[in-house]
């Protein structure tokens, strides 16, 4: 029986599923595992209360324009519970469509302006008849690690004050193709446009979300033997 116990909000988990991000739950479910510890999931989608002391870690996926556009006009019901989730300190994982969506705006391809939850102080503009399309190589400065997925967005997205980089691109093209930054990061939460799932091909980042997750809940655990956990490459 696990000694640790953690829940994961899949928000929206039954519409922004488009590029099998519920990979990254299996993923988190695995290293969980060698950690000591089990996860239980629960989708929190539209019109459900979002409740941040109820939930360890969260996952924010992507999904379609027309998707991402139902998300948002129910998002502002869930605002004041994300914004504590996130600064609080909790890990909060974003992929494309979540990414977009908790910052300011995002301009859809057919030029709609839709509004995001303002948290994290980023935003979006689309490409004219045109994709990011590939696989992607980063590396993030503060670690030294390097990160590899596949990207497939038309957004391009500028970061703000208060986010750093999950990192700077060695291959590929980013969040927007011109300051060869990649996703970003903002106390516990990661932000990136990889799919591929990210975490199945980056067991590091999965690792540092698991991390949070255990010294946040137990901050009086010994935890040393999962800070231990060695990471084996899966790409």
């Amino acid at each position: 029986m696990a000694k640790y116990h953690l829940h994961l909000a899949h928000l929206y988990g039954d519409l922004l599923n488009t590029y099998s991000d519920v990979g990254n739950i299996i993923a988190l479910q695995y290293y969980a595992k060698q950690m000591d510890a089990d996860i239980d999931v629960k989708v929190i989608s539209i019109d459900n209360e979002f409740n941040p002391q109820d939930f360890d870690l969260a996952l924010f996926g992507g999904g379609q324009d027309y998707e991402q556009l139902v998300v948002s006009k129910d998002l502002p019901n869930k605002k004041a519970g994300i914004d504590q989730f996130i600064n609080d300190g909790k890990p909060f994982l974003a992929i494309c469509g979540g990414y977009q969506l908790l910052g300011h705006y995002y301009i859809g391809a057919d030029g709609k302006k839709i509004p995001g939850l303002g948290i994290l102080d980023h935003y979006t503009l689309s490409q004219d008849n045109h994709r990011f399309i590939g696989d992607i190589t980063i590396k993030n400065e503060e670690s030294n690690q390097e990160y590899h997925g596949f990207e497939n967005h038309n957004g391009r997205t500028f970061l703000g004050k208060g986010e750093r980089p999950l990192g700077k691109v060695i291959s590929g093209n980013g969040n927007n193709g011109e300051d060869h930054t990649e996703g970003a990061i903002y106390k516990n939460t990661y932000c990136s446009y990889f799919h591929g799932p990210i975490l199945t091909r980056n067991g590091e980042i999965a690792k540092k979300i698991l991390l949070a997750a255990l010294e946040h809940k137990y901050p009086d655990a010994d935890l040393s033997r999962q800070k231990a956990l060695k990471i084996k490459p899966t790409f």
